[in-house]
């Protein structure tokens, strides 16, 4: 499948889960053919409840409902829940189960973030079914509409076939049934451009290969959210090139808020020499900032991707990418909000950090460069 910018897209921005849940809850409500639905994290709880009722619901109504999970981040949804969503008409599969007969092959995990509603209507973003997402964490998602929603049908359908994913049903190739599954779509006078990107480990790797391209030829602005940054040498250093060459190169990452604290103490290794180089870098204080998505120039990509060896070497990931400039202006201003309530990190101050940050950083460095030398 090729990545292929298309026009004509309405792209909407929904910060924060007060406004994606409700979005997502009135489209799942709304749907009368088909939900298509791709997550790496879905725990039993309060959202899963509600969520699995409104899946059942729209079963029931006669809408065609897939859910596919992935192997390892559906393992805190309980036995009971699974068997409520097949009870409830789901046709539900599981990607890359834990196998003790290949554990190298463990490490791929399918970390997209997909809600496709009657081949019509997509979501994307960093989210999950757990109740984490609703209020604790601060997360970004974005609708989509328009042509390259199919697109996002077509690599929902790569993994759905995939012989890699686990579950019932019958195994009739989805990828062949998508012009039936889908409404044809015209683009609108006027939309945005955008296109469907995705990685597929150390074998595909197109976000990494657009992000770096868009950093070496920005002329403004280079501004970039994730929770997990354990960037690679090569983005190290054209983040730093780009600083050096004057950009706004800005970084969002998660400050003393974090699901994973030595992912935090391994990326803040890099920070000093990132500093030097002229690079700002803030540390968000409200809560857990999971959400990823980056702006440079008038380009944004935003999706389930982070900047880290595990999302770059192993798992599925896929991004919306958008040329728009107002769509773009609209991310900076996001940005600019969540700067104002970051700590920025100052290089003086961070060069005489205490030797038991610099112990943090030096233990969760070491083990995270041993993990990326699995493969």
């Amino acid at each position: 499948m090729q990545v292929t910018w298309r026009d004509g897209n309405r792209f909407e921005l929904l910060p924060e889960g007060k406004r994606f849940w409700p979005a997502m809850r009135e489209a799942i409500e709304g749907a009368q053919r088909h939900l298509w639905i791709e997550l790496y994290l879905m725990e039993s709880g309060s959202l899963a409840e509600r969520f699995i009722d409104a899946l059942a619901a729209a079963s029931a109504r006669g809408v065609e409902v897939k859910l596919m999970l992935d192997g390892v981040g559906s393992m805190g949804l309980t036995n009971s829940d699974r068997q409520r969503l097949r009870d409830g008409g789901v046709e539900l599969r599981f990607f890359n189960p834990l196998s003790v007969t290949r554990l190298g092959g463990n490490l791929m995990r399918d970390h997209r973030k997909l809600v496709i509603v009657d081949g019509v209507t997509a979501f994307t973003g960093g989210f999950g079914i757990v109740d984490e997402f609703v209020d604790a964490w601060y997360e970004v998602a974005v609708r989509i509409q328009g042509p390259v929603v199919e697109d996002w049908m077509r690599l929902f359908a790569q993994v759905w076939d995939s012989p890699l994913t686990r579950g019932g049903g019958t195994r009739t190739r989805l990828s062949r049934s998508i012009p039936v599954a889908s409404l044809p779509t015209e683009p609108v006078a006027g939309g945005m451009r955008g296109r469907a990107i995705w990685g597929r480990g150390h074998r595909y790797q197109a976000i990494r290969v657009s992000l770096q391209g868009r950093i070496g030829t920005a002329h403004r602005r280079l501004w970039l959210c994730t929770p997990y940054f354990v960037p690679t040498l090569s983005l190290r250093r054209a983040l730093a090139r780009a600083a050096r060459r004057g950009i706004d190169v800005r970084l969002l990452l998660a400050g003393g808020h974090h699901d994973h604290p030595g992912v935090r103490y391994a990326g803040q290794r890099f920070y000093g020499r990132l500093l030097k180089a002229g690079v700002r870098i803030y540390e968000f204080q409200p809560n857990f900032i999971h959400a990823k998505f980056s702006v440079v120039d008038d380009w944004v990509s935003l999706g389930s991707c982070n900047f880290d060896h595990w999302s770059l070497q192993w798992n599925l990931e896929a991004n919306q990418e958008i040329d728009d400039a107002d769509f773009a202006a609209e991310i900076a201003q996001l940005f600019e909000r969540n700067f104002a309530a970051s700590e920025r990190i100052d290089a003086a101050s961070w060069a005489e950090r205490s030797w038991v940050q610099r112990g943090r950083e030096w233990l969760f460095g070491t083990l995270n460069a041993w993990v990326t030398r699995l493969k």
